[in-house]
Parts: C-alpha cells; structure tokens; sequence
C-alpha cells in the first residue's frame, strides 16, 4: 500500500511539472577603462518545495571566481571580487529550472484569516504577528493617507470581504487602471509617484501593492525574479517583480500586479525581501570617469 501511493504521488508530480530554460545576458560598457570593484549576482532560482533547478551556470568576462553565500532571507548570492582594469563586463547565465505550482488557488486559509476584519487592519497571531515584523512596517504618513485614499475606492470598511479577495481586487486594480512603462533607471518609484502619475514599471506596481498591503496590517515582500509570457513590447528582455503576501494556512502567496492576478509556475523567483530596492539582480562598483552603458536580455522558455 505505501509503494502504490508514493508511487501516485510522484507520477502525480511528474504530470504537472513544467521546465523552463532562462536565459539571462547583461553587458557593462564603458567609454574608457575602468577598475571594476565587488559585484553581487541575485540571479539564481530560488529552490523550494515548488521549484527545483535542474542546472545552472554563470559566467563573468573578465573571468574571475566567484563566491556564493545565502543572505538573511535565504537568497542565493554570488559575489565576484573582480578588482581588475577593464573597458566592458559580461554577464552571462544559463538555468534550466523544474516548476511544481500549477495552481496557484491551491491552498486552504485558517479559519480565523478567511474573511478580512471590519477594523480594517489584519492580525496575525502573537508569534506570526512577531517574525513578520519587518514585513509589515507601515509606509511614512503621507504614503500611508493617499493609499487608505486609494484603498478606499476600490473596498470600504462596510463590505465583507475575503482576506484574498480583498488582495486579489487590489492586484487587479493596479492592472487595470496604471498604465505599464519600461524604466531603465535603477531603483524603485515611490507609490506616491506611481499613484500620481497612474504608470510605472513591474516593480514600481509591485511597491505600490505592498504598501498598500501593510496598510491592511498584511505582511508583504518584493520579489524578484523572471517571468514566463510570449515577448512584447512590455516584458521582452528584462527582470520581472512581483508581490508575496502571507496568508496563514497558505504561507507567502504570489501577486503579480503587472498581470493582475496571482504569480503562478509562469513566476520564477530569483530572491525576496521586505526592502524593495535591496535585491537588484546584478549590483557593484566601478572607480574612474568613464560613462557607462548597459544592455539587457533575459528570455525564458518553456522546454518539453
């Protein structure tokens, strides 16, 4: 009887798992040599119960070693010391990744956390309520006012509502109503701007859901990583971010904001972190007075 049902099991998995190649090339280049300092690497899947990889290989030129270390969150991050002269740095990596979650409504709440409170704010319990803590960090005043102001027209306080329902609406409504830009420039727009200019880029809806989020008294974090969808003008060629709110009984779930609905095996995280601007997948320092330019593709395939 054990043999028969690990058995099913497992060709249970085997039936939904999908592989996905990703192919991810950034080159640095400069108008005059320049001596590159220490580069960090946030490009490698990160494993779980839902994604395994398969394979993986990153390779620099100038060609240095490289060290690898986990950070607080348990990101995978490669660091290179490079400290050479160079005109130009490549960065090229090669993954080929297996994915379990093929439905992402699969999960059951706790009974406490399926509908979301008349008070307006979510509570966990002491201990969850306690580890989740820099998750929840409300924005400064004034993001906090023109976000409850937001929040306020797409759900108030006097309709009942399910706790994913609620961040499912959200999500959505950043979808529908922000207008999608490609933002070439480092760093994240703050949600004030995002809201006032109604446009933004994956990570500047993804800041703006997870703000909104706290607000709820929900704890939320940045994820970064790749996403699978047929090339367009808007997602051909780049990283992708997204949300993940914690629901008790279903642990950290996926929002994509950029597609309005919840990450699914067509999301592949790379890292995490309550600090939205903390995992740029590719961060270092260079000394001269070159000016520097960048190029970017990534291109992620579903293999058979």
């Amino acid at each position: 009887m054990a043999t028969s049902t690990s058995t099913s099991l497992i060709l249970g998995m085997l039936n939904t798992m999908q592989r996905f190649q990703i192919i991810h090339r950034t080159y640095y280049h400069f108008s005059e040599p320049v001596t590159l300092g220490q580069h960090s690497f946030r490009i490698y899947p990160r494993e779980s119960r839902e994604c395994r990889v398969e394979s993986f290989n990153l390779a620099l030129s100038p060609n240095l070693p490289l060290r690898w270390q986990k950070d607080v969150e348990d990101n995978s991050i490669a660091i290179a010391n490079l400290g050479v002269t160079a005109q130009t740095l490549s960065v090229e990596s090669d993954a080929i990744i297996q994915q379990f979650s093929d439905n992402p409504f699969d999960f059951i709440l706790e009974e406490y956390a399926l509908n979301y409170p008349h008070t307006g704010v979510f509570a966990y319990t002491v201990t969850d309520g306690n580890l989740l803590e820099p998750y929840r960090v409300l924005p400064p005043k004034g993001t906090y006012d023109l976000l409850s102001k937001w929040i306020a027209t797409i759900w108030t306080q006097d309709e009942t509502i399910q706790t994913y329902v609620l961040l499912e609406r959200l999500c959505r409504a950043i979808y529908n109503t922000f207008a999608y830009t490609i933002r070439d420039e480092p760093g994240v727009q703050s949600a004030i701007e995002t809201l006032k200019l109604n446009s933004g880029s994956c990570r500047d809806f993804s800041l703006v859901l997870i703000e909104a989020a706290r607000c709820l008294g929900f704890a939320a974090r940045f994820v970064s990583g790749y996403l699978h969808s047929p090339p367009n003008a808007q997602n051909f060629g780049a990283t992708h971010a997204w949300v993940e709110v914690y629901l008790p009984g279903a642990g950290w779930k996926g929002f994509d904001p950029t597609v309005g609905a919840l990450a699914s095996a067509d999301n592949i995280a790379v890292a995490v972190s309550a600090y939205p601007d903390s995992i740029p997948p590719i961060e270092g320092v260079f000394s001269g007075n070159a000016i520097s330019t960048m190029d970017v593709g990534v291109w992620v395939t579903r293999l058979s």
